[in-house]
């Protein structure tokens, strides 16, 4: 059976989904303070090709035209970062109106044309002010996100859909401290779970503090979660993807609805020497609920035991490698395996729910390149994105209460460490000319909207 939008929900949300330091640009324009991301992509050796984000799709002033594509695609809404720096530049203290005015702006054209705006508070660009003060190491840290988060709240709230606390906390604080793959480029892996704690610290503050608020927009946070499955029917595989599980999903998924941890974590605290650290009870005290769980998926990691293997981004979990998948890859090197989609909706919501889910984010990178006539054809990346929303679809077959769709990404971007080697839009960015082309995934898309 082929799939037709109208197969979902009449109230089902469709969308694109960026982030800041990604498409954003003018780093040190219109009174912007630096933030973590633009000094780790200056730093040598730290990105593909020594790329950083000072111009990345430079959306900071193409706004409007990337407006008028996603009002072309027909998508129902926009998820989209606000960059800290730009709003507070020292992370603290005075207000950049400069700054806040741009979002206001992005949104009352999104409002225009009836595309919802969904706003993400933080996608990893720390202001580095802040870091120079110990970043997510500094317990102080709970009360700056939330005084920022209230800030946003207040000035932002009545203009969108949704507001997410953190775009997956795992990255900051495991990539970003452990494996020193993503900023601020810490190699410190007990330091990684102080850092985790006091990012799920300061989502339920700022949560509290948002709801001290005028009523407005849903409130929640967006966790990637990666299904964690043993790469062999062996128990010691079993063993291995079950640590991987607890540091990777389950961390999060009960700090954010139970407001504790799993066994497993609180013995990867005492084992790496920082239990001490970690205030579990104040977690306890502060745990908020949440309207909504937004939920990132790419593709199921396989674990296996492997004596004396070390994987910094899952500190604790001794003894585990990671097992490349059979078949066809995406250019990062990722399964295609909608079924991990479905199996992790499913698993989320039988275990934490119910809960109102968004698939917050979910795309491929492929090595695309327009013809000689400029076209762009992925059909490799238009056939990825089917297949995931008919997951979506079977999942909520299966009871599970998914509410919306966000297509990673809308534009090429800059992919972190990664640079620009890679690009998961759906629509390419020439970076010599920064000219926008619509790629097929991108027409097909609008076609399924459309229910052409």
């Amino acid at each position: 059976m082929t799939l037709r939008v109208t197969d979902f929900p009449d109230d089902f949300t469709w969308g694109v989904a960026t982030a800041a330091y990604q498409i954003e640009g003018a780093v040190d324009e219109d009174g912007r303070g630096a933030s973590i991301w633009d000094t780790f992509s200056h730093a040598p050796g730290a990105t593909a090709n020594g790329d950083t984000g000072d111009v990345a799709a430079d959306h900071y002033h193409r706004y409007r035209e990337d407006v008028s594509l996603i009002d072309h695609l027909g998508v129902d809404a926009y998820r989209f970062s606000v960059a800290w720096s730009r709003v507070i530049p020292g992370g603290v203290g005075s207000v950049n109106q400069e700054g806040l005015d741009f979002y206001r702006r992005l949104c009352d054209e999104l409002n225009a044309i009836g595309v919802k705006p969904y706003i993400t508070l933080y996608h990893w660009d720390l202001p580095q002010a802040l870091q120079d003060r110990g970043g997510w190491l500094n317990p102080e840290v709970v009360g700056w996100f939330s005084d920022y988060a209230a800030l946003i709240h207040r000035e932002l709230g009545g203009m969108v859909e949704s507001i997410a606390t953190f775009n997956e906390p795992w990255c900051s604080a495991f990539l970003g401290h452990s494996a020193g793959e993503h900023a601020p480029g810490l190699e410190d892996p007990g330091q990684s779970y102080v850092a985790a704690h006091h990012l799920m610290l300061a989502h339920h503050a700022a949560m509290a503090a948002m709801r001290e608020g005028p009523d407005g927009p849903d409130l929640g946070i967006v966790l990637n979660l990666i299904p964690a499955w043993p790469a062999s029917d062996d128990e010691a595989d079993r063993v291995a993807a079950e640590g991987v599980d607890a540091v990777n999903n389950k961390i999060f998924l009960d700090a954010v609805f139970r407001g504790t941890y799993p066994d497993l974590i609180a013995g990867y605290h005492e084992k790496l020497g920082v239990g001490g650290e970690i205030d579990a009870d104040r977690l306890a005290r502060l745990v908020e609920p949440i309207d909504f769980l937004g939920v990132n998926y790419y593709n199921i990691n396989r674990f296996a035991h492997k004596v004396g293997a070390s994987l910094p981004s899952w500190p604790g979990v001794d003894d585990v490698e990671i097992v490349t998948p059979p078949g066809h890859l995406t250019e990062m090197g990722w399964g295609v395996e909608p079924h991990g989609l479905r199996w992790m909706l499913e698993r989320t919501f039988d275990e934490y729910g119910p809960i109102p889910i968004l698939v917050t984010e979910n795309g491929a990178a492929y090595p695309d390149e327009p013809d000689v006539d400029g076209a762009v054809h992925d059909a490799d990346r238009r056939e990825y994105i089917r297949s995931h929303i008919g997951a979506v679809h079977d999942a909520m077959e299966n009871g599970v209460d998914v509410r919306g769709y966000f297509v990673w990404s809308l534009l090429d971007n800059f992919e972190w460490a990664k640079g620009y080697s890679k690009r998961f839009g759906i629509v390419r960015v020439d970076y010599d000319t920064m000219e926008r082309t619509v790629k097929e995934s991108g027409h097909w898309y609008r076609a399924f909207l459309g229910d052409e």
